[in-house]
Parts: C-alpha cells; sequence; structure tokens
C-alpha cells in the first residue's frame, strides 16, 4: 500500500477515519472526502502527522457529478489512484408502518447510490493503474435481517449485490481491478448517535440499545481487519466474530435465522419518542 493513490469516502469519522490514519501510517496518497467538512479536517491532520500526502474534498455522494470530479481529481493529483474505500453511510431505524418514502429514499441515496456513484467515478482509473481494488462497506445487516432496519437492510443487500457483481465483471474482461465487499458487526462509531428514525421513535433509545448491545468493537479494529483483508484479496470481508457466526447462522438455516431474529429483536426494543411536556 506504500505510495499507492487511495480514495476514502466518510472520512470524516469512524470507519472511514481509522481506514485513512492506518493508510497514513503505511504511506500510502490519501483523497479524503467527507460531508462533514470539521470532521475531514481533522482526519487529515493526524495523517499529515503520520508524513501521508493528503488531499481533502467536502463531498456528498449522492451528488453525483461531485463524486465524478473527486475521482478526477485524485487521479490528477496523484498521478494514480489504486484503491477506493466507498464507506460513507447513514443508519437509519423503522418499521416498513411508521416511515415515510422520504426517508428510504435518503438511506438508498447515500448508502447504495453513494457506493455506485464513487465505484462508477472511479473504476476507469483503478483499471488504468493495473493494480486496483474497489473496497465496499455494506454492513452485517447486508447478510441479515432485523425488524426495524428494512431501509437499512435493503441498502446494505444491495451493496452486497452490486460488489459481488462487479468483482464477477472484472474477473470476465480480466481487468486488473478487485473487489472487496465489507461486512461489519457491530463497530463503536457516532453512525447510531447519529441515525435517523421513523416518526414516534425516540432517537436517544436507538443510540443507547446500540450502545449497549451492538458497538463491540473500535474503529481501528475495524480498519485493520479491512486493510488485511485487502492485502490477501479477500471478496468478503467479516469484521468480528459475530458477523462471522451470525453470518454462519444465516446460510445454515435463513428460514430459522429469520425466526430467531424476530424474538431477538425484542431485546432491542426502542423507546416511543418522549412527549414534550
Amino acid at each position: 500500500m506504500h505510495g499507492q493513490g487511495s480514495g476514502i469516502t466518510g472520512a470524516g469519522s469512524g470507519i472511514g477515519r481509522a481506514l485513512a490514519v492506518d493508510l497514513a501510517a503505511r504511506g500510502a496518497r490519501l483523497a479524503l472526502s467527507d460531508v462533514d467538512r470539521d470532521g475531514l479536517e481533522a482526519t487529515a491532520v493526524r495523517c499529515e502527522a503520520r508524513g501521508a500526502e493528503v488531499r481533502t474534498d467536502q463531498l456528498d455522494v449522492t451528488e453525483r457529478e461531485a463524486v465524478l470530479a473527486y475521482a478526477a481529481a485524485t487521479r490528477a493529483h496523484f498521478g494514480v489512484v489504486n484503491q477506493v474505500y466507498a464507506n460513507a453511510g447513514i443508519a437509519y431505524y423503522g418499521e416498513v408502518a411508521r416511515e415515510e418514502f422520504k426517508d428510504i429514499e435518503r438511506v438508498l441515496d447515500v448508502n447504495f447510490w453513494g457506493v455506485v456513484n464513487t465505484a462508477k467515478a472511479f473504476l476507469p482509473h483503478l483499471i488504468d493503474s493495473g493494480d486496483g481494488h474497489v473496497v465496499a462497506v455494506s454492513s452485517l445487516f447486508g447478510l441479515i435481517t432485523l425488524p426495524g432496519q428494512s431501509s437499512y437492510s435493503a441498502s446494505k443487500f444491495a451493496v452486497r449485490g452490486f460488489t459481488e457483481s462487479l468483482r464477477q465483471e472484472m474477473l470476465v474482461a480480466r481487468h486488473p481491478v478487485r473487489v472487496s465487499c465489507v461486512h461489519p458487526g457491530g463497530i463503536r462509531t457516532s453512525v447510531a448517535r447519529s441515525a435517523g428514525v421513523a416518526d414516534g421513535l425516540d432517537p436517544d433509545s436507538v443510540a443507547r440499545v446500540f450502545d449497549r448491545r451492538m458497538a463491540l468493537h473500535s474503529p481501528e479494529m475495524a480498519a485493520r481487519t479491512i486493510l488485511t483483508g485487502v492485502r490477501r484479496q479477500r471478496a468478503r470481508i467479516l469484521i468480528g466474530g459475530e458477523a462471522k457466526l451470525f453470518d454462519l447462522l444465516n446460510r445454515v438455516t435463513p428460514i430459522g435465522s429469520q425466526r430467531f431474529w424476530a424474538w431477538y429483536s425484542r431485546f432491542l426494543a426502542v423507546a416511543p419518542r418522549k412527549q414534550a411536556s
């Protein structure tokens, strides 16, 4: 990874920041992007402190022309782009009956179309590099489903399908581009605390449930696992023992696992929004 040009979306916090800092320590040249300018600059400072060459772009991955410009600017700046980490994403909790169409569309726009925009924008440059790699971050909920996660799971299953098909296309065409899909388990990031929720639900309750029941691993551990998988050219990268266990359960008994998750969700109950007094 030393000397390679690497683009990272969602680099302003969480897994994206941890990836950037780890890659900086490995000598990568970094094109960092995030919608959060302050978070992005804080990440850049950490990477530069490790001696990395860094450029930053404030970027909304749903804005296709902006993503295309980001990819082109990265190629122009570094001369070559070897890796792109399509990491930007948002969380959302709500039952289908409660969700607004606009909220479902927003989740899909960021989590799925953000990956599509990023992968397509960088793909020609990765092919030209002769040694390219697309790394798309899905989720544990791109392998299993839970009540209240219909929109989020749909977006993450879509990322999985898109990247697996893209990988096959690269193999058939014999392009020098590897493709990996990442499925993190519970990672301690700000995503849950900033999650959107359906009308009538308490966002603080969503964050508390995630922190108590699911936030098992640090972003730094996630980044190390991802980069090990990238180095080993893994098509699927599972982060955390729970991700591996639940993936196995789902493959062994897909229908039975749905019943299990429906039962287990009772222990993840989210409180209704408190009424103003």
